[in-house]
């Protein structure tokens, strides 16, 4: 394999590196070496900046991307803002990273729901119970997916987008394999329980000995989203 290299013609360029570290470069002129080859100061694992990401993900989902600072973050891990920014070109960088984690739990939650089970309106009841237990079941990760907005963050927008895309395609294929009369909306079908799965967490208030004004025990997310597909198929089952 031949390693690129980048000849001394003339100091009208600086590539700042730091020294020790892996560089995509081979230069026979490197004052810090640093090349393709050199892993003194390896690449970071996922666990390494873990805490980075939990502290930016609570942040986010509490304050929003806008009224979230790096100081803010960097505050709650104890490190300085530049050390964050080593991991991190940008907010938006880090703010996809967050994404895709939350993506990455609720489409496993979502999968591993629908796994093994072959009634297509089964399919879609288990996997809007996971989605919904993904998101009111206090997970950080899965309010910045349901709550920060792709065009928040202009740099990163089509990389939000294309994840969430990915994820909603899930959905996509369980309402396709349902037995809908002639002529339903497939689309308009998926996107209105998706949408009344998301905004139940405005009003969603966890179960226990609460009563509401009509003297009803509240729900949990289970027999909310039981109800939500229910409708829908109970609507299809009435003779037209």
């Amino acid at each position: 394999m031949t390693i690129p290299h980048a000849p001394l013609v003339a100091l009208d360029t600086v590539w700042f590196q730091v020294a020790g570290t892996v560089c995509n470069l081979a230069c026979t002129h490197c004052l810090v070496s640093s090349s393709p080859t050199n892993r003194t100061h390896d690449g970071l694992t996922l666990e390494q900046i873990r805490p980075f990401l939990d502290e930016a993900a609570r942040l986010f989902s509490a304050r929003g991307f806008h009224g979230t600072s790096i100081r803010d973050i960097v505050a709650a891990v104890d490190m300085l803002p530049g050390s964050l920014y080593y991991h991190f070109a940008t907010k938006e960088a880090l703010l996809a990273a967050v994404y895709a984690e939350g993506v990455r739990r609720i489409s496993e939650a979502v999968s591993g729901a629908i796994a093994g089970k072959h009634d297509p309106w089964e399919r879609l009841e288990a996997a809007a119970i996971a989605h919904l237990e993904a998101l009111l079941q206090a997970s950080d990760y899965a309010q910045v997916v349901i709550r920060v907005r792709p065009m928040d963050a202009p740099s990163v927008e089509g990389e939000l987008v294309r994840l969430r895309d990915n994820y909603e395609r899930l959905f996509v294929e369980l309402v396709q394999d349902l037995p809908l009369a002639r002529g339903t909306d497939r689309r308009t079908l998926r996107l209105m329980l998706l949408g009344a799965l998301n905004w139940s967490q405005t009003w969603y208030v966890p179960p226990g000995r609460e009563i509401n004004a009509r003297g009803e025990r509240r729900d949990g997310p289970r027999a909310i989203a039981r109800r939500f597909v229910g409708l829908l198929r109970d609507q299809q089952l009435q003779p037209s």
